[in-house]
């Protein structure tokens, strides 16, 4: 009886005792998570040329307080670390050498820009930390084979150039197109997808391409290089300070182009006020979010949590800005990856979780617009709506655009 009632305790002491390791096994960390905490780090452009951007940075920053007031993930407080990189690429390299070797953080979170994210990508692939949504469509970033720890947020540039080339051939067919487009991936992907799109009739229907640089003080002569030639539709392929002086400078000449203008510069508080609500009229782009300025969303569960928090969290933040539902929606899909990791909480495991993401759809997406991604096909959004700037606000019209196509 004793000896039965010894291997009865012993029994039970050897199975807490596996219970107890299989609990411990279960958790796995890399650097920058722990019991309590997870650690992740980006890098914004709090100042210079694309400051206009530094808002996006301060509501994520918000989202995660807000997070971290609800308990956290699964019970670990977030710790976003944010540095300045002022659009600049080698500080963005200085910063996220520091996010990485110093401050030991998890992943990268929404670095933003394409010259920054492009500066670390080899650096952070090399180290195997992921460039997680990155804030940049440039089609280097959604590139799993070449660089399978990063990806990037926005919707492909390729492609998005590539629906209006598409859009420009069945609308206007008799267009005479001038492009202006900003020296670096992001412009150069633009001019590639539109070429794409009008496929054969590109070289014929293009009258002027020209680019300009990022520290350029303003773009008036490039505007008026392809006013004189002959153009009657603008593809403006800028961020938000060069595209708020290419459509004030367009109404000053008195000059009344098809204006289509990419989605990073879409702002109506960053670029259609600055440029002229009246000026701005007509303009045409792309979304696949809910605008916090359109009326349609006004009773929109999801918009209302994006409200609420905006009032509780970030008060002094313009609750109107499409920059701020961008740096919502990019949190909350940062913290659903997070949740589904659980308390497997390494690098390869996040990587491995933001790379199966099944029908995912945020509080902002717009209706019917999901998040689906593979290890093989990287891209978070890749359907699409037009949109047109009606001097107040944006005005959805068409249908939904899905890409299936490569992407650049």
């Amino acid at each position: 009886m004793r000896n039965g009632l010894l291997h009865l305790v012993t029994g039970t002491a050897l199975a807490l005792a596996l219970t107890v390791s299989a609990a411990n096994a279960q958790k796995k960390y890399d650097p920058g998570a722990s019991d309590t905490e997870i650690k992740i780090g980006q890098t914004n452009p709090f100042s210079g040329p694309a400051s206009a951007y530094a808002t996006i940075g301060k509501t994520q920053a918000a989202y995660m307080k807000m997070i971290n007031d609800q308990g956290g993930v699964n019970g670990r407080k977030i710790n976003l670390i944010q540095y300045d990189d002022a659009y600049s690429p080698p500080k963005a390299v200085e910063q996220v050498r520091k996010l990485v070797e110093s401050d030991e953080v998890l992943l990268t979170f929404q670095l933003l820009g394409t010259p920054s994210n492009a500066a670390v990508q080899k650096y952070l692939n090399a180290k195997k930390v992921p460039q997680l949504f990155a804030a940049t469509g440039a089609s280097k970033f959604t590139d799993p084979k070449n660089f399978p720890w990063t990806m990037g947020f926005n919707p492909n540039y390729f492609v998005e150039g590539r629906i209006y080339g598409q859009y420009i051939i069945k609308n206007h067919p008799n267009a005479k197109i001038g492009i202006l487009y900003q020296n670096d991936d992001l412009g150069k992907d633009y001019l590639n997808g539109i070429k794409a799109g009008l496929g054969d009739k590109a070289s014929s229907m293009i009258v002027a391409e020209t680019s300009y640089e990022v520290s350029d003080p303003t773009v008036d002569s490039q505007i008026l290089k392809i006013k004189d030639a002959g153009a009657d539709l603008f593809f403006s392929a800028t961020t938000p300070k060069q595209a708020a002086q290419a459509i004030k400078k367009i109404a000053e000449l008195g000059w009344h182009p098809v204006q289509i203008l990419d989605i990073n510069a879409t702002s109506v508080g960053a670029v259609m006020k600055p440029a002229g609500l009246e000026a701005s009229k007509g303009v045409i782009s792309v979304n696949y979010g809910k605008d916090p300025l359109d009326p349609t969303w006004k009773d929109d569960p999801g918009m209302k949590k994006y409200f609420e928090f905006m009032a509780k969290y970030y008060p002094e933040g313009d609750k109107d800005s499409s920059f701020n539902s961008y740096g919502y929606s990019t949190s909350q899909l940062m913290i659903y990856v997070l949740q589904k990791c659980g308390d497997n909480l390494t690098r390869e495991n996040v990587m491995k979780v933001a790379t199966s993401l099944k029908d995912v759809e945020l509080d902002l997406s717009l209706p019917g617009i999901k998040a689906n991604t593979s290890p093989t096909d990287y891209r978070v959004n890749k359907q699409l709506q037009m949109m047109k700037f009606n001097g107040e606000r944006w005005e959805l019209f068409g249908p939904i655009l899905e890409d299936s196509g490569p992407a650049g």
